[in-house]
């Protein structure tokens, strides 16, 4: 007769507790989204469906400045980001093991470990020391910032593909000759393709999402959307920001999407 496995949905009270936190999770979330349609000026009192909240936050010449504001650092700071972890998850995957590798690993995953807050500080003093000797203001401190924190981001599902990937094919063109160049333009790259995809869009989330980062190394007049919208609540709450919470939340969703399909492509 075969044992009966265990079964955490066997326990008592299982259900309730999953559907709570299913309910603390999203029932704010469903909240937003339903106001963001809101037809009267209040984010509590229903007065009926519109979609007059997205056309003003789409006519709304600051939010659109913000947003082509936060793609640009996003993208450039994702790109930075990716480049840099894979040349780390080479460094660290593709060669014996050193002395030192579990510190190496920790230190590139450092921001994921200590209160964001704390890498913002240091970012702060850091990048303000370098604008008092080069006097440059521009967005070019919020991109390295940016990336800067996404680096591990990047390389946790990167590093994930290297140690996934068979070595044979590498060293099978090793043996016929190829440098080590062109055996990671044509066998390491395609096939880790999908992992540096999958970062890359990973990080470019947490860039267009960040607040903590963004608000203590901007100058004035930089702001993203996501500090955008902190400055408009802090003067007058409208749906106008439930609007742009939506459209931002279906882009996150998307775009996470698409690296749980790469993630999951990977796997199989």
């Amino acid at each position: 007769m075969a044992e009966r496995g265990f079964s955490v949905s066997k326990l008592p009270a299982f259900r309730p507790v999953a559907l709570g936190v299913f309910l603390a999770l999203y029932l704010p979330i469903f909240t937003l989204v339903v106001y963001s349609f809101n037809a009267g000026n209040s984010i509590a009192v229903w007065d009926g469906f519109s979609l007059k909240w997205y056309l003003s936050a789409w006519e709304n010449d600051a939010v659109k400045t913000a947003t082509l504001r936060s793609l640009y650092i996003a993208t450039f700071a994702s790109l930075i980001a990716t480049t840099a972890a894979t040349m780390a998850a080479l460094g660290t995957t593709r060669r014996k093991a050193f002395k030192g590798q579990t510190f190496i690993y920790v230190m590139i995953n450092q921001p994921l470990m200590v209160p964001e807050i704390v890498t913002a500080v240091a970012l702060l003093i850091f990048f303000a020391q370098i604008k008092v000797f080069t006097g440059y203001q521009g967005l070019g401190y919020l991109i390295l910032a940016h990336a800067a924190f996404c680096i591990p981001f990047a390389y946790l599902p990167i590093r994930a593909r290297l140690e996934g990937m068979d070595l044979s094919l590498e060293t099978a063109a090793a043996d016929l000759y190829a440098s080590p160049w062109q055996t990671f333009r044509y066998v390491t790259l395609p096939i880790l393709a999908p992992g540096i995809a999958a970062g890359a869009m990973l990080a470019f989330v947490i860039s267009l999402d960040d607040v903590v980062i963004t608000e203590f190394v901007k100058s004035g007049g930089q702001d993203t959307l996501p500090t955008y919208m902190l400055g408009q609540m802090r003067r007058a709450i409208t749906p106008e920001v439930n609007a742009i919470s939506t459209a931002l939340l279906v882009l996150t969703v998307v775009l996470l999407t698409c690296f749980f399909l790469l993630t999951r492509k990977r796997n199989q």
